[in-house]
């Protein structure tokens, strides 16, 4: 959420940053949000003058009654009269709070200097890469669909008879590779990167969603259960980050590094036309998640840590990607500044989405409150958050498949998860 002072101060900004977004429809949000915050701030002093004239004469009835000396009945009716317009007041004053909120709530984050000017994904720059790795893939290659299906480890049909399209079963092997995925890569972050590991709840409340930027904006991707008021998450940022909530962290212990596993539901709404077949547009996957909380000064050195944190998994694996940085028509409304790691399918022939890092600053901290003191004098600020996909396995098995799928129709393994599969080879 932005600070309502730097929209005060700073409109022209703002509106800038929303056309920088192709967002300039939103403009008229700005304004809105800053004529109720003008006739909050004249409620504010109305109220405050009422209050302070009811102070004033109620010490004035206290002296009455104390001296008894006339009668106070005139200025006690005249202060009931104060009351109910108080009352009134404050309720109005609670009713322009809450539409406040709710318009800072619908824009989005200030953009980092960096982020580069662009309408789409066409706009996007190249960062680093393309990063190659050898593979023998001098025949007609296979797409994961195809091996998937032949191979048994993927079950797509069923997967659909059970809970409809975007729903896939991995069978046996492929199970097992999942897995290993999965293991794999938490135990890099941790043992390598420095991440602590939680294994959080994959359903949560209203507030988490509101605390990471996923609600109201995107409530239309989640899957809600509204007889418990619970919604499946669409990554685990969403609890990891909310562990903070409503809290003073202490300086000492920043930054704070999690890495957690989390299935991920999506209701991908509004994807009607895009490429849906196979694992290249799901409603559940797997997903490793870094989440970071740094102070406001570090989080983008921190930025550049989670990204290299993601590659060293692309780079172990031996699987093609590059990195692209968005530009401000691509951008999520939550990030400041986000990198997109792509991995590279030869059988589709282009890169594929497996991973976005992102920083958020104190976006996200701002509206879930998590703060810090730098020390005991100075006043609570609060912190930068950060997380990036470590990564989500989907789109990174359709890579691996494809790339180190041999001639003869087999997968081979690749070779740091051989300890997790107990396999070499799937056939």
């Amino acid at each position: 959420m932005l600070d309502i002072n730097f929209v005060r101060q700073n409109p022209d900004d703002v509106i800038a940053m929303l056309h920088r977004r192709q967002m300039g429809g939103d403009a008229g949000k700005v304004y809105k949000l800053l004529d109720i915050d003008s006739s909050r701030k004249e409620m504010v002093q109305r109220t405050d003058d009422l209050k302070a004239l009811r102070n004033r004469v109620s010490k004035e009835i206290a002296d009455i009654k104390r001296s008894g000396q006339g009668s106070a009945e005139e200025l006690i009716s005249q202060m009931k009269s104060v009351s109910d317009q108080i009352t009134e007041l404050d309720a109005d004053l609670a009713k322009l709070e809450t539409e406040m909120e709710e318009l800072l709530l619908t824009l989005p984050n200030r953009l980092h200097a960096s982020v580069p000017e662009g309408r789409s994904a066409d706009d996007n720059l190249l960062y680093k890469g393309p990063v190659e790795f050898t593979h023998d893939l001098d025949f007609e290659v296979r797409n994961h669909l195809d091996l998937g299906k032949s191979l048994g480890i993927l079950d797509f049909e069923r997967g659909a008879k059970i809970s409809g399209a975007g729903f896939p079963v991995y069978c046996g092997k492929g199970a097992r590779l999942e897995r290993a995925l999965i293991n794999f890569m938490l135990d890099t972050h941790t043992e390598n990167h420095g991440y602590t590991e939680v294994f959080p709840p994959f359903m949560v409340n209203q507030e988490s969603l509101r605390g990471t930027g996923q609600w109201p904006k995107f409530a239309d991707q989640v899957y809600f259960m509204p007889e418990d008021g619970l919604y499946a998450i669409p990554t685990a940022e969403v609890p990891v980050t909310n562990l903070h909530r409503s809290e003073m962290i202490d300086p000492a212990k920043l930054p704070i590094a999690y890495v957690a596993y989390s299935a991920c539901f999506r209701r991908e709404a509004g994807s009607y036309g895009k490429d849906t077949k196979g694992f290249l547009r799901v409603h559940q996957f797997n997903k490793v998640e870094m989440v970071r909380f740094t102070r406001p000064e570090a989080s983008y050195d921190a930025l550049e840590q989670i990204l290299s944190h993601a590659e060293a998994i692309l780079c172990a694996l031996k699987i093609p990607y590059r990195v692209i940085t968005l530009c401000g028509g691509d951008i999520s409304a939550n990030a400041a500044k986000c990198y997109d790691i792509e991995v590279w399918s030869p059988a589709e022939n282009k890169y594929l989405e497996a991973s976005s890092v992102s920083n958020f600053e104190d976006y996200q901290a701002r509206r879930s409150n998590i703060r810090f003191k730098a020390d005991s004098k100075s006043k609570p600020e609060f912190v930068h958050t950060l997380n990036g996909s470590g990564l989500a396995t989907s789109r990174l098995m359709v890579s691996l498949l494809e790339h180190y799928q041999t001639a003869d129709g087999k997968v081979m393994v690749p070779e740091v998860l051989r300890p997790y599969t107990g396999f070499d080879v799937i056939d």
